[in-house]
């Protein structure tokens, strides 16, 4: 079998649609967009750990007698790349689904072409919250919790340890970062104006540093920061520097030590709040868990070259699990129709479902695409994120 993987956007389009026509017609085509360069690129390591993880299913004999080939390939963060790239997949790769494409504006633009054309979008890298609309677009399926969610989880948070607080959020100028503003409106309620300042970004600006400064002009002292890592790590910097000292959180995306925290200065995270659903290699509490062991031993084995504390290498290492499990239950069956249906019926928690906290399962159904439902609060403590509080549902929060 010829594989395509996470690095394959290095290679010239027609080489790639020559490679293609080579690869055996019992393999499992999948196709997938990873901002490998530009602005999110932080993430790249998802799609590098998931093309490593097929790596191994396959050289254990594949998934029912099939292999599975997955073509990752560069969008740049880019939607109109993402576009052009995803309509090569379909009409040139004849990829069989999508997986885990990365970026809210990213999938916005590629969802309604792919279910005018009944291609599987599944498990999308973003929590926005239309990605559970089953009715209007039923082959599409999001994976993590809602963006909207985890705000909710927060505003709750603060009404009940800081009731007179003063929030600021910087959000990306997008549904990723508008689904924050949504939540934190929706978690206050009556109490929505303890919103006293927003300040929003472009993926195409050098730093955030002057939002930061208009968010502590307002005289905030709580701040709510939905940004991917680059800027994330930028906020928590600029914060630091100006010696200001809000209640601060840091959405789930951006959480990560390697790529976020290392970055920022591990001092000036300390205190950083956020919700998480999945295990932290830099946290001592695993150290002794069997799926954290598992876990750094595959990476060593399989995964070299990411860091094993990234985060997202964990994101990507415990979806490939949910993906490999969907693809068992199809069977002999690998109907574009089965593999949503499959997707859709998922009930997935303990040993079945590596590197998630307890307490948190993978469930989906025919009217329920948010696989993932539950959330921890966790506080950065300079080194690790620690956990605390009971674990969180959309309902309860």
């Amino acid at each position: 079998m010829i594989r395509r993987n996470a690095f394959a956007w290095v290679a010239a389009l027609g080489l790639a649609a020559a490679v293609a026509g080579s690869a055996s017609a019992q393999d499992i085509v999948i196709g997938q967009t990873m901002p490998y360069s530009g602005p999110a690129s932080a993430y790249s390591v998802i799609g590098k750990t998931e093309s490593a993880y097929f790596e191994m299913i396959n050289d254990q004999g594949g998934v029912n007698g099939r292999k599975i080939d997955l073509i990752s390939v560069d969008d740049g963060y880019n939607p109109a790349r993402t576009v052009q790239q995803v309509r090569d997949l379909v009409e040139n790769q004849h990829v069989l689904f999508l997986f885990n494409t990365l970026g809210t504006p990213q999938n916005t633009a590629i969802r309604k072409y792919l279910n005018d054309a009944k291609i599987p979008q599944l498990f999308v890298a973003t929590g926005a919250d239309k990605w559970s609309d089953y009715e209007h677009f039923p082959w599409t399926m999001g994976y993590q919790p809602s963006y909207q969610v985890e705000a909710r989880i927060y505003a709750k948070y603060i009404l009940a340890h800081k009731p007179g607080a003063k929030i600021a959020l910087l959000y990306q100028n997008d549904d990723f970062g508008k689904d924050y503003l949504t939540g934190l409106k929706q978690g206050l309620g009556d109490k929505a104006n303890m919103l006293v300042a927003t300040q929003t970004y472009e993926t195409t600006e050098p730093t955030v540093d002057s939002q930061i400064v208009s968010l502590q002009g307002s005289g905030a002292d709580t701040l709510v920061v939905a940004a991917i890592p680059k800027f994330a790590a930028q906020a928590i910097h600029k914060v630091a520097e100006l010696g200001w000292k809000p209640v601060f959180f840091m959405t789930n995306v951006s959480i990560s030590v390697a790529s976020v925290m290392k970055p920022a200065g591990l001092e000036n995270g300390t205190g950083i709040i956020t919700a998480g659903y999945g295990k932290d290699p830099t946290d001592p509490t695993w150290k002794d868990a069997a799926d954290m062991k598992e876990y750094l031993a595959w990476s060593k084995k399989w995964n070299p070259s990411a860091d094993p504390i990234d985060i997202n290498a964990v994101y990507g290492y415990g979806l490939s699990h949910v993906m490999v499990q969907v693809l068992k239950q199809c069977g002999k069956d690998f109907s574009r129709e089965n593999i949503v249906k499959q997707a859709a019926n998922l009930n997935i928690s303990g040993p079945a479902a590596p590197m998630l906290l307890p307490g948190i399962k993978v469930t989906t159904s025919a009217t329920d695409f948010h696989p993932i439902k539950q959330m921890q609060l966790q506080k950065f403590n300079g080194t690790t994120w620690v956990l605390f509080g009971e674990v969180m549902s959309g309902a309860g929060s």
